[in-house]
């Protein structure tokens, strides 16, 4: 069968053949690999070598396999952590931070043509981020980029700035999913038991019979109102629906491990299935497959059987939680269309390239691990980009259950956003300071820094910026002249006019509209009242920028001009948020919409209560501005200065311990090179290297307190104590110099590290601990592991350096090597 070009595509293609680099913004699936692909070929028609980049292990492994079987493994190699395959290969595949470490330690280039930089709207992660502007501005010049992004607001921005620091660079947009979506709402009835599944969107607009499923969330007599004959659908019962229709096989997201868990068992109890004996029989190969390295004793804690009797009734859970080769065999086996129900969390979102008929998104707000926060337009846009399999499916399928939480316009407001800004994450680390140093001059350096895409939105954001204040120093000059004209010398409000005024504030609820003097309108979040009978209104803007009106300055009572349902939960702190009510504000149309009174009735003219705001946001926007000018190298600035006090620069010039600060990449780089030097890491055994290397890797993420830590080891206890001293020094330094300061080290791992570094079985370990999950289990020890290696190549005692490869050796068996398997059978 022939295989057709898209129009995006072969404008890509045609762009890369004049010998530009392109940014590619497509949708999830689109095909945005066929134009990595020709890139790599032209390159190795040309005798040069190309690298492909992705942002996690798991793409990178899958890639890999992909271009292996294309070209041949003999060309395709592979560099992350846990896997060094062909270095030399023609084409390599890696993680970006390998990338990145290359260019900083100065290999051999001579011969790279491409770099293909996927998932590039990873630019705006906090931790990843950084690393993709480190590599876009440091890559030889005559090196082509092929950018693979999702659909983002802002690929424009994204396309100038990367023909600012690389050249000439194209721009390819398509915003058409490769196959159609269908957003669908499903409720269930109390009184008849049936689901009303409707469209969310109609004509790409809210379904105007979602609203009448809305539950009542504005409090008093008539609350839950709305509850009463809706209802959030049974799992089993959205399956069961799921099936008729013919909508499996789907991926049901659930943002809670646990949750992931409970609902697979929940399927396997209610008897269900969804394979045939043949298919029954290919899973369990394939999962024997996966799981062969692991021994008996592991199978048996993992709780092995009864994963496999639900994978063979094509059921399964998909999270963090779980080890490597459990989620393995689940992404091969739903790949197959052998496994047709898996819940998941969204890590199964942003990970492998795993479509499915439908997904399902169970709640529309997760825990961030300090409230409950709806899901973002990106968030929304990355799951449901799962739904339809190219070539195989006409319509993927994107369905949201009734919630008596979320209205049906936060829903369809979420269903009709298709794309986001991305906005770069990019800050200078104290890692990143030597490298650029080592081989520039500070002038040099900042100028560097100075072309990041951060300090190149930082500079379009001061523009908008500056633009704003003169439009605002206007507006604070007319209210002057107006209120002198009118209301000079202004006595201030009778008592009696007072309480007029105090009595309307006392109505006020919040998602009241009112009216400021000009007619504009603005939404009451909520009345605080204070000492001496004062109080302070809480407002958004239509704009979405929050403000405050205080009583003592209002001449005239706030006039109420309509009502809105505010979003759940009431966060107005947050931009999202503030966004939310602005956009309702506006869908309000022409309730409560107010004529702009004329400027010569002096009972309507601008108040001092409107001058108070508008010198306000004056105020905000000149500390704004000042926060973005230089923003990048002010920063670099104040990095530097910390490491000219911590002795790793002296007059601009790297130390011998600046040296060793250039090769330690973790996000404690700093703090990891003081305790090497200071000799913390030194005179230990490997378990006990292990144990007190865990305290930079480990963070406890669980709610509440964290344990005390507990060091099975005199040695390592005092080394931790040693670093803890370090570490407030430190953070004494950075607080000083203006930076934001570290992290305290976290020995809630150390035991756990030292114990399995010195042979304990993985039975024991997990045993022991109520709260660790095998997949964190793998997962803290493989990120032990890097920085161990780290510790092996750079410690500056060789003992040390022995110790820590010893424990890197010791920690590698088990379920954790079984974890790095690569192989070819990924169809």
């Amino acid at each position: 069968m022939e295989f057709r070009l898209d129009r995006f595509q072969i404008e890509a293609i045609e762009h890369i053949d004049r010998g530009s680099s392109v940014v590619v913004a497509a949708p999830t699936g689109s095909g945005k690999t066929v134009v990595a692909e020709h890139g790599i070929d032209k390159a190795l028609a040309a005798g040069r070598r190309a690298f492909y980049t992705a942002p996690i292990k798991a793409l990178s492994n899958q890639k890999f396999n992909d271009l292996s079987r294309r070209i041949g493994r003999r060309r395709v190699g592979l560099l992350t952590g846990d896997n060094t395959i062909n270095a030399d290969a023609d084409v390599v595949v890696m993680t970006t931070e390998v990338l990145r470490n290359m260019l900083y330690e100065g290999r051999d280039l001579h011969s790279l043509d491409l770099v293909v930089l996927d998932e590039v709207h990873y630019l705006e992660d906090t931790y990843r981020g950084p690393v993709w502007e480190e590599v876009i501005l440091n890559l030889p010049s005559r090196v082509s980029l092929v950018c693979l992004s999702a659909t983002v607001s802002n690929a424009e921005e994204v396309r100038g700035w990367l023909e600012t620091v690389r050249g000439s660079t194209a721009l390819v947009t398509e915003t058409r999913r490769p196959v159609e979506l269908t957003n669908l709402y499903v409720v269930a009835d109390r009184s008849g038991g049936r689901l009303h599944v409707i469209p969310t969107l109609v004509d790409g607009r809210p379904n105007p019979e979602g609203h009448r499923f809305d539950p009542d969330l504005r409090g008093g007599r008539d609350k839950g109102r709305g509850r009463r004959r809706w209802r959030t659908p049974r799992r089993l019962e959205m399956i069961d629906m799921l099936e008729k229709r013919g909508l499996l096989p789907t991926i049901w997201f659930v943002f809670s491990r646990k949750g992931c868990d409970e609902a697979a068992e929940a399927l396997e109890r209610a008897g269900a299935r969804f394979t045939d004996r043949e298919q029954a029989r290919e899973i369990r190969a394939i999962a024997e497959d996966r799981i062969s390295p692991l021994d008996e004793a592991d199978l048996h804690l993992l709780g092995a059987d009864a994963w496999l009797s639900r994978l063979e009734r094509g059921i399964a859970s998909h999270h963090a939680g779980l080890v490597p080769a459990f989620k393995e065999a689940v992404e091969i086996g739903f790949a197959r269309g052998l496994v047709k129900v898996v819940f998941a969390t969204e890590t199964l979102a942003l990970g492998v390239n795993l479509p499915a008929r439908s997904v399902v998104i169970d709640k529309l707000s997760k825990f961030t691990g300090e409230a409950h926060e709806i899901l973002t337009p990106a968030q929304f846009t990355q799951i449901t980009g799962r739904a339809g399999r190219r070539g195989i499916d006409e319509l993927g399928h994107a369905l949201v259950p009734w919630s008596p939480f979320i209205t049906f316009d936060q829903v369809a407001t979420l269903a009709s956003s298709r794309s986001f800004r991305l906005t770069s994450a990019f800050r200078p680390t104290y890692n990143m300071a030597v490298n650029l140093l080592a081989r520039r001059d500070p002038d040099r350096a900042r100028a560097l820094l100075a072309r990041s895409f951060a300090q190149y939105q930082s500079n379009s954001e001061l523009i908008r910026l500056e633009t704003r204040l003169a439009g605002q120093q206007t507006r604070v000059a007319e209210f002057e002249q107006d209120i002198s004209d009118k209301w000079a010398p202004g006595p201030e409000p009778k008592a009696d006019e007072r309480s007029v005024i105090d009595e309307a504030i006392t109505r006020l609820r919040p998602g009241d509209l009112v009216a400021d003097s000009s007619g504009d309108r603005l939404a009451v979040m909520g009345v605080s009242w204070r000492k001496g009978g004062r109080a302070r209104i809480r407002l958004v803007t239509a704009s979405g920028h929050d403000i405050r009106w205080e009583s003592t300055d209002l001449e005239h009572p706030p006039r109420t001009v309509g009502h809105i349902d505010l979003p759940t939960p009431h966060t107005p702190d947050r931009p999202e948020f503030r966004a939310d009510v602005a956009s309702r504000m506006q869908r309000s149309g022409g309730k409560g919409n107010v004529r702009r009174p004329r400027r010569a009735a002096p009972s309507t003219g601008h108040t001092r209560a409107d001058l108070a705001t508008a010198r306000k946001e004056v105020e905000r926007i000149r500390r704004i501005a000042a926060r973005h000018r230089g923003s990048i190298p002010r920063q670099f600035d104040a990095i530097c200065d910390v490491l000219h006090q911590r002795g790793y620069l002296d007059d601009w010039h790297l130390t011998a311990p600046g040296h060793i600060l250039g090769r330690i990449y973790h996000e404690l780089d700093l703090l990891v090179a003081d305790s090497l030097i200071r000799g913390a890491f030194d005179d230990l055994t490997p378990p006990e290297i292990a144990s007190v290397a865990s305290t930079f890797t480990y963070e406890n993420r669980q709610s509440g307190p964290p344990p005390d830590p507990r060091f099975p080891s005199p040695k390592a206890r005092a080394a931790f104590v040693e670093i803890s001293a370090i570490t407030s020094d430190l953070r004494r330094i950075q607080g000083r110099a203006g930076v934001p300061r570290f992290r305290n080290p976290d020995g809630g791992f150390a035991a756990i590290a030292h114990s399995w570094a010195a042979g304990e079985s993985l039975a024991v370990i997990i045993g022991a601990d109520d709260l660790l999950t095998p997949g964190d289990f793998v997962r803290n020890i493989k990120q032990l592991s890097d920085l161990l290696r780290q510790l092996s190549t750079i410690a500056p005692r060789s003992a040390t350096r022995a110790t820590a490869a010893a424990a890197v050796e010791s920690i590698q068996r088990g379920v954790v090597a079984a974890s790095g398997a690569i192989d070819l059978t990924w169809d």
